[in-house]
This record gives C-alpha cells, sequence and structure tokens, in this order.
C-alpha cells in the first residue's frame, strides 16, 4: 500500500514540476524571428553577426536570427522591398539607393574605416590610376566601380575610354589575375592577406590614401525606414548583440575564427585566421565605440561623387544614416 502511496505521489510531484516548467515557459515570449542578408560569401566581414548567433547573444535579446545569402539581388533593394530585417551593404551602394529613392538607412559601420583598393600583380607595373589605361578590369558589378575608376582616372588626366571592364562575379582574385584581367578591387584584409599567405607580391592602391575623401564606411549594415520606424526595440537589440559579438571577436581573434569557419567550412583555415587576426584591429579601429559612423565621413564621399560628377544631385547624408540605435558606449 505504501509503495503505491509513493508512486502516486511521484507522479504528482513530477506532474507539478511539469506545469510549472509550462507556466515559467509561457512567461517568456516565443523569440522574434528576423533574418540578416549578407552582400557575400561568409568571410572575416561578416564575423561578428556569427559570434553572436553562435555563442547565444541574439537570443539573450529575444531574437532568432537567421543569417543568409542574397541571391535574389542587390541587398538594398531587397531591403528596402523588406525581404529581411537587416543587410550587409556600404556606403557606394546606399549612396545611389538613397538617389533611388529606395528607403533604406546605414545603422551600423562593421568596419571603421576603408580597408579597399585596387590590386595587380607587381610584374603589371600598375602603380597609380594613370596605369590603368590600356588595361583590364575584373569588376563585380557593382554598381559604384565604374564612378570610381572613371574619377580616380580623370584625377591623373588618364583616357577612362581605354579601360576595359572585365566582369569577374565571384571568381577568385588569383585566378583572375593569372588568366582574365590585370587589376582588381579588393579588400586588402581578405585577398592582402591571402597574398601574404600565398607569397604572391601585389602593388595596391589604397582608397582611402589615395584620397581621403573616399574613406567612406564598406562593409555596413542596413535596414528599411520602415523597420527603424515600426520596431525601434527590436533594431536596439539587434546592435547590442551584434555590438557584442564585435567586441567578441576583437578580443578573441582565434576563437572567432574557429566559430567563422562553421559557416564557412571550406575556407582556408588559415586565411580565415590571419584574416580574423588582422581585422579584429580593424573593426573599431581609432573610434570610440564599434559601429558609429560620422557625418562628415558620408559629406565627403557624396562630395567626391558629386565634384567628379558621377552624381547629379547629392543626398540628405543626415537621413542615410543614425548612430541612435546603438549602445550607449
Amino acid at each position: 500500500m505504501k509503495s503505491k502511496l509513493v508512486i502516486v505521489l511521484f507522479v504528482v510531484m513530477i506532474s507539478t514540476l511539469g506545469c510549472k516548467g509550462k507556466r515559467v515557459d509561457q512567461n517568456h515570449p516565443p523569440l522574434e524571428k528576423i533574418t540578416i542578408l549578407l552582400d557575400w560569401t561568409p568571410n572575416t566581414n561578416h564575423t561578428g553577426l556569427f559570434v553572436a548567433k553562435d555563442l547565444g547573444m541574439y537570443k539573450a535579446q529575444g531574437l532568432e536570427v537567421e543569417i543568409i545569402q542574397s541571391a535574389e539581388g542587390g541587398v538594398s533593394q531587397l531591403i528596402g522591398a523588406e525581404k529581411a530585417e537587416f543587410g550587409v551593404s556600404y556606403q557606394e551602394e546606399v549612396t545611389l539607393a538613397r538617389l533611388g529613392n529606395i528607403p533604406i538607412k546605414a545603422i551600423s559601420a562593421i568596419i571603421a574605416h576603408n580597408t579597399s583598393g585596387f590590386a595587380s600583380p607587381a610584374d603589371k607595373n600598375i602603380k597609380n590610376p594613370k596605369d590603368f589605361e590600356g588595361r583590364r578590369y575584373g569588376g563585380w558589378g557593382s554598381p559604384s566601380e565604374e564612378e570610381i575608376l572613371k574619377g580616380l582616372m580623370e584625377k591623373y588626366k588618364a583616357d577612362y575610354k581605354k579601360l576595359t571592364i572585365v566582369s569577374i562575379g565571384s571568381s577568385d582574385f588569383f585566378s583572375s589575375i593569372k588568366r582574365d584581367i590585370d587589376f582588381a578591387w579588393i579588400f586588402w584584409g581578405w585577398d592582402g592577406i591571402a597574398s601574404e599567405l600565398k607569397g604572391v607580391k601585389l602593388n595596391y592602391i589604397s582608397l582611402r590614401k589615395e584620397d581621403p575623401k573616399l574613406d567612406y564606411y564598406t562593409p555596413l549594415i542596413i535596414a528599411s525606414e520602415k523597420t527603424l520606424l515600426e520596431k525601434p526595440d527590436m533594431v536596439r537589440r539587434f546592435l547590442k548583440a551584434t555590438h557584442d559579438g564585435y567586441q567578441y571577436a576583437i578580443l578573441n581573434p582565434p576563437l572567432a575564427a574557429k566559430i567563422l569557419e562553421k559557416a564557412n567550412p571550406e575556407a582556408d583555415k588559415i586565411l580565415l585566421l590571419k584574416s580574423q587576426e588582422y581585422l579584429s584591429g580593424q573593426y573599431k579601429g581609432d573610434s570610440k565605440q564599434w559601429g558609429v559612423m560620422e557625418l562628415s565621413r558620408w559629406q565627403n564621399y557624396t562630395d567626391w561623387l558629386y565634384e567628379h560628377n558621377l552624381i547629379q544631385n547629392k543626398i540628405d547624408n543626415e537621413k542615410a544614416f543614425t548612430n541612435e540605435f546603438l549602445p550607449l558606449p
């Protein structure tokens, strides 16, 4: 009799605990699902996003995040059409999108300064934009490429018509410069680091050193104006977790590289680590806080495009970006 009573009491106790568990779960709202669109294959520009997801930083902010690579079109158009909440873009794309009345806004820089530029094998002897004449440039189809090339060549009195543009899309930089092109636009944090590992000597024309007005934000994170207006609390929670993800990558490059490796297992592990070590010093750079953008840098780039007759109208830069959703320092 006693054994039956013990069993009954045990069952009642388990049922009660189960009910309590359910009541606790009911007190916590379900995670809010959001999507982030990448501009490219997962790489060290994106590390903080994957860290925030892998280490539960988004979950701690009540968010269930899906990170996907855009396959349907430009990130700015998709974000403007509200196909996803957030996207990885760059100031060039945002500027042209704003000129085209696409309702997007930059909400955070990913890297403090422009680490991109034009690279070519040293034996091509391309040392400045004057040397672009008669060469083949390998592009990926960005709407800003021609404008930048034109402007830089004009500075050196070079004839843009003598430049041949070849679309290489997502083709490997090192394979392309061996057979199809003479130079390409790269991010030093990836292909530049890879060239050092491969022992390939490059001539590199840094955009920010070539002209300080080209020290624009690339990459950065964007959202639609509607998302910012209707879901400001969600945006703040997203940026808090993202900020923490990049801060982790700044302090822990090897561990961050391991996390990114899960998202891109085919990438060279040594390149991931070396690239991560380089960019971990570039994410925040000389800024007081990761993600913060300066109005002067936005205006400089717009002015540069306008001065070179590459755009007919200037955008209102104060409406093109905002720091208001970033966590307080």
